[in-house]
């Protein structure tokens, strides 16, 4: 089988937080393959693959490269359509693209301003400046002024996942059903990224988001907890 190779995003201390690679490991493991995750910091990504891409995930195999999550889950589909698919039809994708715009619409914007300075304070020494700047434009204040207001973005960005408690109230064991798919690593991903970089909780003890996510977090040889991180929940 031909080697497969995924550039990670690494910060300090060696935690990987990136939400799209954090997808992309599950989908791997989901189809059974076998990768090596190559750390790479935030600046270095250019330089990856003649500076044809400029984000992290980057997915390397018999000499071709593919970016972007959604673009290395379809290749993953169609170079193994014998192991377990990702998509099991194209209305199954763009489910799982509803659940992914969804959760961006309703929690994306808050976890960002809940969790910025803390992406900041995790990234190599190198990629700090750029990181600062970028996302000081982007939401035009300091990451210090978003993080004065950390308590409120907070509760917002815990409020953006009730359709995930809503849908998990149903009793199936997983958003897909009776077994994981896609659209459990999405929400995964997002919540692996707070753990790998948050330095306050985002969810409450009793929230009914943990049991699923321990499930997710166990599955594959305990891939999603064999990683540095902090409380997710107090």
């Amino acid at each position: 089988m031909t080697a497969i190779r995924l550039y990670d995003l690494q910060v300090r201390d060696d935690r990987r937080p990136s939400p799209f690679c954090w997808r992309i490991k599950y989908a791997l493991a989901h189809k059974g393959l076998s990768f090596e995750a190559v750390p790479v910091g935030l600046t270095d990504i250019p330089a990856i693959a003649g500076g044809a891409h400029k984000t992290v995930p980057i997915l390397e195999e018999g000499g071709r490269t593919f970016c972007d999550s959604w673009a290395i889950a379809d290749h993953l589909d169609e170079a193994y359509p014998d192991r377990p698919r990702l998509f099991g039809s194209p209305a199954e994708r763009e489910l799982c693209r509803f659940v992914e715009l969804s959760l961006f619409m309703s929690a994306g914007r808050a976890l960002l301003k809940s969790y910025v300075k803390d992406v900041h304070d995790h990234l190599l020494d190198k990629d700090r400046a750029y990181f600062r700047q970028s996302r000081e434009k982007l939401f035009g204040c300091t990451l210090e002024e978003l993080a004065g207001a950390r308590a409120e973005h907070i509760d917002a960005a815990r409020a953006g996942f009730d359709s995930v408690r809503l849908t998990l109230k149903g009793g199936a064991p997983f958003l897909s059903g009776a077994h994981p798919g896609y659209a459990d690593y999405i929400v995964t991903g997002l919540l692996l990224w707070i753990a790998s970089i948050g330095t306050a909780p985002l969810l409450k003890s009793d929230d009914p988001l943990l049991p699923w996510l321990d499930r997710v977090q166990g599955l594959y040889g305990g891939l999603g907890r064999n990683v540095p991180a902090s409380a997710l929940a107090a």
